[in-house]
């Protein structure tokens, strides 16, 4: 029997060249970074963190496969998305394909802020996923740190849901926009009806028509 680890490197390579394993997608979210943003939540995490907001973002198994160039082109269509933010899952498990995203995105003027489990030395490191570094040097914001619920922090002058993590702007001109919170929520009414109710506290139940949460 395969780990679930060795899984997990299988399900990364079935995803083909140039698309994404997609859990989730939003226009105009303003509580997952600075302004008006487009969020995309990837498939796949291995850390499976007690109190996780997204446990069904946990599983490897192709969920939504979404062409880069697709993805690029539904975040550039909403006028109203100043930025994209990735999250999860684990962004950094995708981080070639993320990287792609994210320079076509910042050519048309947006920026690229991303939620890692991993912390910043990490992701420098030796083993850090593949791609990881090319998806750093895109990024204007990171917030790193894997979710530890004894350090949960639900506050209106936080920006990370558990006190280990840590803001890192890379950006300046985006140092005086740090204005989400662990606090906030919202709730986003799809075209076929279904909602996403999104931040740090948000989920979205099986009754509202699908299963997963999203920070």
């Amino acid at each position: 029997m395969r780990s679930p680890k060795t899984d997990a490197y299988t399900a990364l390579h079935e995803i083909p060249a140039g698309y994404l394993n997609l859990m989730g997608y939003v226009d105009e979210s303003e509580v997952n970074g600075p302004g008006c943003r487009a969020v995309v939540w990837v498939q796949g995490c291995m850390r499976e963190c007690p109190g996780c907001f997204n446990p069904a973002s946990w599983s490897f198994e192709i969920n939504e496969l979404t062409e880069i160039s697709t993805l690029v082109d539904r975040i550039l269509s909403n006028d109203n998305n100043e930025g994209v933010t990735f999250s999860g899952g684990e962004p950094f498990w995708q981080a070639p394909a993320l990287a792609e995203v994210a320079r076509r995105v910042k050519a048309a003027g947006l920026t690229v802020m991303s939620f890692t489990g991993f912390t910043l030395e990490q992701l420098q490191g030796e083993y850090a996923p593949a791609g990881a570094q090319d998806l750093l040097a895109q990024l204007d914001i990171l917030v790193d740190g894997a979710y530890i619920a004894a350090l949960a922090v639900n506050a209106a002058d936080s920006l990370v849901s558990s006190s280990n993590q840590r803001v890192h702007v890379f950006n300046p001109a985006l140092g005086d926009r740090l204005d989400w919170a662990s606090d906030q929520m919202e709730i986003h009414v799809l075209k076929n009806g279904d909602r996403i109710i999104t931040g740090f506290r948000g989920h979205l139940t099986a009754d509202l028509a699908a299963e997963f949460t999203a920070d």
